[in-house]
């Protein structure tokens, strides 16, 4: 062993020795200091998550005993366009699955949202603003309430009443004998309600009047009292609907019958098992057509067949009929003045209808992109989850909607009268439709409990929308124009920046309940959004994440998963930490800031210095008798002009000494000669722990990215240290220069400071253009 490798050994143990001799003096003269739990932003969430058990596995997987109830229904239902009333009368058989007897099931009723006294039009504090649209001041002021609300005129099991009571929006059936685990429940029920219009009263479903043609276009959801879920996770899931927080359904089998004006064109969920008594024989002829068509929408009900309809207004009746396997609900939509247009898609090499169905209003926009926009969607979707198991998807124009069901959903995006349309409205439009048909996978497939984590399906389908509307983007240009890729409006870090650094009072945890947040949108949309695409791109990278999302779609597509069967799937598929991510991003309100707090430049010599004698001395050893090599900052008082622009080994003999007595010469020409050492200090004054990207300018020119592990803040919240030595002299350092990881405050990401506009403040200044 050689003299230098002495010297560092003694070192190291008059280090350990001088530290165990200080702490040992320095708990007899320091008073007693009370402990503490582990606070550390890595600490593992056990805690925080239930217990894993035989339902669902530590790795966030449906566990042995993993089982799900089912609701079959067999429908007729009966729609009265020129009352606006809806009548049905349903089957229902509900299958226990459940390891437990079942004294009651409870049922929902959605629709007594909009009954005159329902208590949901009083659940918020309601002063006058200072400012208001006339339609909402007559909305909320001087309008009477809408009447709708279930009418229950029938609930019977093999004809004898059954026992319920109605608690507002949840209707409690009684058993005269408790369900037994493994057995089924048959019941009937008659109903009615008078159906509202959705553009008054901004709902989910309803219609919307064409004063000019006098026709109604529907839009039908949540028209049938419909089984709640009961599940392994707390029991029944049976709290209000109060209007936020959306559904929690189980899955089943549908049989529904459907009459309407003969003269209306109609889509639902499930598959037309009457197509040849509905439609004309021009109709079955395109739609034959359309079958074999992949490139172009085929228009199976022109427009000037729907405005010749929209003069008829028939008194007589047709009846279409579905069935629908392995749904989560039903939803459909109805009107004599409906276009329809279909393309089949191959979907990972499954024929896929993609279809879109509007009334003229919606022309010439969707004509052009809908279809379109839905095939895309289906494609990219099954990319990242799994192939789209149903037959056709379907996108239906509705003014100010955007609400999914099974296989369907309402879209916004109308033109003006003349017919033109701004890019505002055309994008509107196909990220309404990519978002809508999007939740076929989540929550429609992968089953989510909308009403309790409204996150866990608008959040996770968000995200997919994000990279759907990108890929959209690059299949066509033509729709994009001059812009360089698809302006998506959640996702992106920067554009959740505002919200993330606003005011604390009005802002919430991914992790709440979505009727007990100010802003819905940006917490259970933008918010998850972003974090993942920050986990994507900047945390696991592609292939890691790619690979755990899929695997939580696989595991949980037609199931019930929670939260905590995303987050451990993530891990468990990937082998990296993510308790630290989900805790800061989605269980608090904490945002992300780091930066650059000091920059020491340093250099290396033999000649002993103040601070590092002082260093040797506090450890018990003699400066004059060690042969050592001395770090010099810059600003310090040893710091000698004469260091600079020389080589480690011009200024240190001794390092050159050591290098020449254990390595070869082939050794020696591997090794780097630095002539530029830093100490860089860097913050963290936000509360979130996130990887460090840091972009180093040397003088000349050339520019090198360093990515920090998050790991590196595991010791200290607040600030992290690295000594750089390169042989380039640094002349700027910039901290998440492509604006990653949703960075609140970049002002401190420059060294040295610039006062010059950055990325994110050209990006607010655009954003008021």
């Amino acid at each position: 062993m050689n003299k230098l490798r002495l010297l560092s050994f003694a070192l190291v143990m008059l280090f350990v020795s001088g530290m165990q001799a200080q702490e040992s003096e320095a708990e007899e003269q320091k008073p007693k200091q009370e402990g503490h739990e582990n606070n550390n932003k890595f600490k593992q969430l056990y805690k925080t998550f239930a217990t894993p058990n035989q339902y669902r596995t530590g790795a966030g997987a449906p566990g042995e005993a993993y089982y799900q109830n089912q609701a079959d229904y067999k429908m007729d239902i009966v729609l009265d366009d020129k009352n606006t009333r809806l009548d049905g009368e349903a089957e229902v058989t509900y299958h226990n699955n459940s390891p437990d007897e079942l004294e009651y099931l409870w049922v929902q009723l959605d629709q007594n949202v909009r009954k005159k006294d329902a208590p949901t039009a009083d659940r918020n504090p309601s002063g006058m603003r200072p400012v208001a649209t006339p339609q909402r001041f007559v909305d909320e002021h001087m309008e009477e309430p809408f009447d709708g609300g279930f009418n229950i005129v029938g609930l019977t099991h093999n004809g004898d009443k059954l026992n319920y009571i109605i608690n507002q929006t949840m209707l409690r059936i009684d058993l005269e004998e408790p369900l037994e685990p493994g057995e089924s429940f048959e019941f009937e029920m008659k109903w009615w309600y008078n159906i509202n219009n959705h553009i008054t009263d901004r709902a989910r479903s309803g219609y919307e009047h064409f004063p000019k043609d006098g026709n109604n276009a529907y839009v039908i959801a949540q028209f049938f009292p419909r089984m709640a879920v009961y599940n392994d996770v707390e029991g029944w899931q049976n709290m209000q609907f109060w209007g936020s927080g959306e559904f929690a359904l189980p899955f089943g089998n549908y049989e529904v019958d459907i009459t309407v004006p003969a003269d209306h064109i109609m889509e639902a969920t499930g598959e037309l098992q009457n197509r040849d008594e509905v439609y004309t024989k021009e109709m079955m002829r395109r739609y034959e057509q359309a079958k074999k068509s992949y490139d172009e929408p085929v228009i199976v009900r022109t427009q000037a067949e729907a405005e010749e309809a929209e003069k008829s207004f028939s008194n007589k009746t047709k009846t279409w009929k579905y069935k629908a396997d392995m749904v989560r609900d039903f939803g459909f939509s109805t009107s004599r003045k409906f276009i329809l247009d279909m393309m089949a898609t191959d979907v990972m090499g499954k024929d896929v209808m993609a279809v879109s169905l509007y009334p003229k209003e919606g022309n010439p926009l969707w004509e052009e992109w809908s279809t379109k926009a839905v095939a895309s969607t289906l494609k990219s979707y099954s990319k990242q989850t799994f192939q789209y198991p149903y037959h056709k998807a379907v996108s239906v124009h509705a003014r100010n909607q955007g609400m999914e069901y099974p296989m369907i959903c309402w879209n916004y995006g109308r033109p003006d009268e003349d017919g033109t349309y701004s890019d505002r409205t055309k994008f509107g439009m196909i990220s309404v439709i990519i978002h809508e048909i999007g939740h076929n996978f989540f929550p429609m497939i992968v089953n989510s409990d909308e009403r309790q984590w409204g996150w866990m399906d608008e959040g996770l389908n968000t995200f997919s929308q994000y990279l759907a509307e990108q890929e959209f983007g690059e299949k066509y240009p033509e729709a994009i124009g001059s812009l360089e890729q698809y302006p998506s409006r959640r996702g992106i870090p920067s554009k959740i920046v505002p919200y993330m650094r606003g005011n604390q009072k009005y802002i919430a945890p991914i992790m709440s309940n979505p009727e007990n947040v100010y802003q819905l949108g940006n917490n259970a949309y933008g918010k998850p959004a972003t974090a993942l695409n920050i986990l994507r791109e900047t945390v696991m990278g592609h292939e890691l994440f790619d690979h755990a999302y899929k695997t939580f779609a696989h595991r949980w597509m037609f199931k019930h998963p929670t939260p905590e069967d995303f987050f451990r799937t993530m891990e468990d598929a990937s082998a990296v930490d993510l308790d630290w991510f989900w805790r800061g991003w989605f269980y608090t309100t904490q945002n992300v800031d780091m930066g650059i707090k000091e920059v020491q430049k340093l250099y290396i010599t033999d000649n002993a210095t103040k601070e590092g004698k002082e260093f040797l001395e506090r450890y018990g050893a003699d400066p004059e008798e060690i042969d050592a090599v001395y770090v010099v900052k810059e600003d310090s008082e040893d710091f000698d002009e004469s260091l600079k622009g020389k080589s480690v080994l011009e200024n240190s003999p001794t390092i050159k000494e050591y290098v020449m007595d254990n390595f070869s010469e082939e050794e020696r020409a591997k090794l780097k000669d630095p002539k530029y050492f830093y100490q860089v200090t860097f913050e963290k004054p936000g509360g979130i722990p996130m990887p460090l990207i840091v972009e180093f300018t040397y003088a000349d020119g050339s520019t090198e990215m360093k990515r920090y592990p998050v790991q590196l803040w595991r010791m200290n919240d607040e600030v992290a240290t690295k000594a750089i030595a390169t042989t380039k002299e640094i002349t700027k350092i910039v901290v998440d220069p492509d604006l990653e990881t949703a960075d609140v405050d970049v002002s401190n990401n420059t060294w040295p400071k610039e006062e010059t506009t950055n990325k994110f403040e050209e990006f607010k200044e655009n954003l008021g253009n």
